[in-house]
Order: structure tokens, then C-alpha cells, then sequence
């Protein structure tokens, strides 16, 4: 029996399934990864920490009964983008990653709006100008770290970095290509004047390959790192986000699915690529398929932040419970009333989809003395959701119609988290069981990428559909009135924002 590796390089953490091509998974294990954000909006992770993370992981992998090296057919790398990994010419990277959540090119950003008109942009990509774009981050590193971006000689993501590292593959999968904004959508080719825009040279930017292509084996010093066979064949990867929605099933027009991840992600699988400035386009793991999309800055990273700084007190509540601080968390807003006068708008990274709006700010209203920890965590979980909502709107303005809705990764485990979900989306939601996460997308998409799997649709074998939460009329219409009101916050506050970054030694140090 023939089984497959699968690494997922997450925000919140770094990832490692091993399957076999029968439909079993037989062992995952997990690493913390430190998230850093040194001034206002900055979203960065060391790639060093990855690679740690991937050696101890896969090393703890190869170690448990019934798994051995020999026998792992094919490995493929997942990974949150479109992240920014500088590389030198050694290919050691130069500085921290800049992630795909982090807003700070907001200048640059300009740049791009005065010297290409949007719709121009749009036509070519098929995405809107955003934070997201890889090319203002670069235009960023050169004004600001200008000897780093000197020695720079290759710019990748985070799944091609670790690739990289695995079989000495300098590349980059097709979604990172198309997301970074230097890829024409109708060739799939880096296009001259995307290029031209950030001013950077072509060199730069590594070959694109798709998702399933063979792009190297697992080289000596990589097995040595990993405990892994020397010489097992490595695929291009794929992005986090679209191997977790085809892991959920979401084949068919209509077929949503929310990814409750470090960041929130929310696709929508169609048999045609939609172009809205307010949303990004993905190629489906299956091929000749896209899946319109959109990317909360701020999902898992926004809860834990709130753990971090706020829930310290319940602590030793949740260890005498035997829970997670999360689930510790969650019983406590449980008594909570959907009506409850409180919300929080996620926005404590700027706001990617739909808002497009690097300058925009976390932000609680309504605050008062009888609220308390319980609220807040309630409403927080609420603003997320509503993010997904408003995406929903976004998806029905372009002619998407909604069908089935999918919830899965770490934060769907969450019963109120879904339940809310149903309420605030007023459709079932159904959590994927059996789910653990993008990476067990990237070790199918290595299987297919080898011959050991040669269906798409296998990919059925892996996973279940779990418990089905469905709205509740009262909490549902309360909902409503809520999310009309959280909508409305945004808009009057727009204006302001920008003001907070402008107030003289108003960044952190």
C-alpha cells in the first residue's frame, strides 16, 4: 500500500498528514508557529520556523507504527498566500516572510491605482487591487529595506519556499502566480506590464507550475532534515485555502465553503472565473474549475489575539474543566443571547475582501458595565461571521447563487461558532468530519501528482459530512438586525481610520 505525505504551512500552525491511497489517514501532527506583528498592520513569520516545524513534524510522523519511509509514494506542500519569502542567492531567505494578511504597502498600493486604472487591472487578473497583491509589498521592501532587496534573487510563497527546501525546486503554484497580480488570467503567464508595474525585474519571479506537476525529489540534506526517503517524488503544492474547499466536497456550482482558519476563508466552487474587485479568483484543485473567493485578514489570529491579551483569568477555569481556553471560552458565551448589544468588527489587520481596505481597524461598540470576557468573545465570533455574510452578499451581487455551505479547518470544531454561522448566514451549515485540514488536500494532490491516485473525485474517501447546525428563527432575525448595524459601523468609520495611522507616533515601536 502506497501512502502519501501532505504538509501544510498555516498561519496559526505547521501541519503534517500521512494517508495511504485507500482512503485512511494514519497519522497527523502539528507545531505552533509565532506569528509577529512589530508595527501597525504588519502581518510577518520566520520561514526558519517553518522548516524547524517540518523537520520535527515529519520526523514524528515516520516514527509511529505502521508508517515507513519507504513507503511514502509522494509529498506536496500546502501553505497560506500569497505570502512573501525573499530569497538570496544561497536561498536562504533574507527577512521574515511578509504575509498575505499584512497591509502595510498601502503607499505602494497607490502606486498601482495612479499608474493602472483598477478596471484595466481587474480585466487582467481577474482580482481588484488589495493588500493582498504581491507587487506593492515588493515595491515596499525596496523603498524601505533597500540593501535586503539588493541581494534578493527569487521571491516565493510560503508552500514553495518549503518545496524548495524539500527538493530544490525553485517554482511557484499557479494560485500564488495568479494572486500575486503579475499573471495575465486569460495565458496563465506572468504578463510584461503586471511586471512593469511594481518596477521589479522578471528574474525575480520564479516558473509557474500547477498543483500536481512533479517538480524535483526529496534531496540528501532534506532527508536528513526530515527523516524522510532521499529521492521521493515532491508536486508543486497547492494554496490552503482551495485544498481545504475541495477537501470539503465543494465540487459543484453553488458549493460554499468556509475555511475558520487563522485567516477566514470563503469559496465558492463555479464552472466559470468571476471577476469583482471585491472578491480574488483561485483555480479549483480540479482542473479546468475556479473558485471565487475572498480572505478575512483576521479569523483564528483575531480570537487567539483575544486569548492572548484578554482571557488570562481563564486559564485555570479551563485546565479544571480539562478544555481548551477556546472551548473554555465558548461555554462561557454559550448563556449569551444573540441580542446581546455588543459587536466587533475583525478588522485588527486591515480588511482584505470584501472591504479592500488596508487602513481599516478592529473595533468593538457598545461597550459597557454589564458586559463582560463572555460578550465580547460572543461577539467577536459574531463579527467573524458576519464577515462571511457580507461575502455571501457579495457572491449573490455577481450572480453567484448559494446552495450547500461547508464549515471546516480548526475553528469549525467550535458548536457555537457554527451555530452562529447558520443563524447569521440563515442556511444550514455542515461541519466536515474527518477533516484535518488543508493538508490533507496537498497529500491527495501529491497522489494524483504521482499516479498512486487517479480520480479526483477519491478525494470522498478521506472525509465525512459531520453535524448539520440550522438557523433558529429568533436568533436568526436577531442576527439580522445585528449584522445590518455592524454593516452600517463600517461605513461611517471609514473616513476615520486612516486618521489613527496618521497621529504622530501613533505605531507601535
Amino acid at each position: 500500500m502506497a501512502l502519501l505525505l501532505g504538509l501544510d504551512i498555516g498561519t496559526t500552525s505547521t501541519i503534517g498528514i500521512v494517508i495511504d491511497d485507500a482512503g485512511a489517514t494514519l497519522a497527523v501532527e502539528s507545531r505552533p508557529v509565532t506569528f509577529h506583528s512589530d508595527h501597525a498592520n504588519w502581518a510577518e513569520e520566520d520561514p526558519a520556523q517553518w522548516w524547524a516545524n517540518v523537520g520535527e513534524i515529519c520526523r514524528a510522523l515516520m516514527a509511529k507504527p505502521g508508517i515507513d519511509p519507504a513507503a511514502i509514494a509522494g509529498i506536496g506542500v500546502t501553505g497560506m498566500l500569497p505570502a512573501v519569502i525573499l530569497l538570496g542567492g544561497d536561498g536562504r531567505p533574507l527577512r521574515r516572510s511578509i504575509q498575505q494578511n499584512d497591509a502595510r504597502a498601502t503607499a505602494e498600493l497607490q502606486h498601482y491605482r495612479r499608474a493602472m486604472d483598477e478596471a484595466e487591472f481587474l480585466r487582467l487578473t481577474g482580482t481588484g487591487y488589495s493588500q493582498q497583491l504581491v507587487g506593492p509589498k515588493l515595491m515596499w521592501l525596496r523603498a524601505q529595506e533597500p540593501e535586503t532587496f539588493r541581494r534578493a534573487c527569487h521571491a516565493v510563497g510560503a508552500s514553495d519556499y518549503i518545496t524548495y527546501k524539500l527538493c530544490g525546486a525553485l517554482q511557484v503554484e499557479h494560485n500564488w502566480a495568479l494572486e500575486s497580480g503579475f499573471v495575465d488570467i486569460a495565458t496563465g503567464a506572468y504578463d510584461p506590464r503586471l511586471v512593469a508595474l511594481a518596477g521589479i525585474e522578471a528574474d525575480l519571479l520564479a516558473p509557474i507550475r500547477k498543483s500536481h506537476e512533479v517538480v524535483g525529489v526529496l534531496t540528501a540534506a532534506a532527508a536528513a532534515q526530515t527523516g524522510l526517503r532521499a529521492g521521493t517524488p515532491v508536486v508543486a503544492g497547492c494554496a490552503d485555502h482551495v485544498a481545504s474547499a475541495f477537501v470539503c466536497g465543494a465540487a459543484k456550482n453553488g458549493d460554499l465553503v468556509i475555511k475558520f482558519g487563522g485567516a477566514g476563508d470563503i469559496l465558492l466552487s463555479s464552472d466559470k472565473p468571476v471577476a469583482d474587485r471585491r472578491l480574488f479568483i483561485d483555480h479549483h484543485i480540479v482542473p479546468g474549475l475556479y473558485f471565487p473567493n475572498g480572505c478575512m485578514a483576521a479569523s483564528g489570529t483575531f480570537l487567539n489575539w483575544i486569548v492572548a491579551n484578554w482571557a488570562g483569568g481563564e486559564r485555570e477555569a479551563a485546565r479544571a474543566a480539562g478544555l481548551s481556553i477556546h472551548q473554555c471560552l465558548d461555554r462561557k458565551a454559550a448563556g449569551v443571547p444573540p441580542s446581546s448589544d455588543l459587536l466587533f468588527l475583525p478588522y485588527v489587520l486591515g480588511e482584505k475582501t470584501p472591504l479592500m481596505d488596508p487602513q481599516a481597524r478592529g473595533t468593538l461598540v457598545g461597550l459597557g458595565l454589564h458586559h463582560d470576557l463572555r460578550h465580547v468573545w460572543r461577539a467577536a465570533l459574531e463579527g467573524v461571521v458576519f464577515g462571511f455574510r457580507h461575502h455571501v452578499d457579495v457572491f449573490g451581487e455577481c450572480g453567484l447563487a448559494v446552495q450547500r455551505v461547508f464549515a471546516a479547518d480548526g475553528g469549525a470544531a467550535s458548536d457555537l461558532w457554527l451555530q452562529i454561522a447558520a443563524d447569521a448566514l440563515g442556511r444550514d451549515v455542515t461541519r466536515v468530519d474527518r477533516h484535518p485540514g488543508s493538508c490533507l488536500g496537498a497529500a491527495f494532490v501529491a497522489g494524483m501528482g504521482v499516479g498512486v491516485v487517479t480520480d479526483w473525485s477519491a478525494i470522498a474517501r478521506y472525509v465525512a459530512p459531520g453535524r448539520v447546525f440550522r438557523p433558529q428563527p429568533a436568533a436568526q432575525a436577531a442576527l439580522d438586525a445585528k449584522y445590518a448595524l455592524w454593516r452600517d459601523i463600517y461605513n461611517r468609520l471609514q473616513s476615520l481610520y486612516p486618521a489613527l495611522g496618521a497621529i504622530p507616533g501613533g505605531s507601535l515601536i
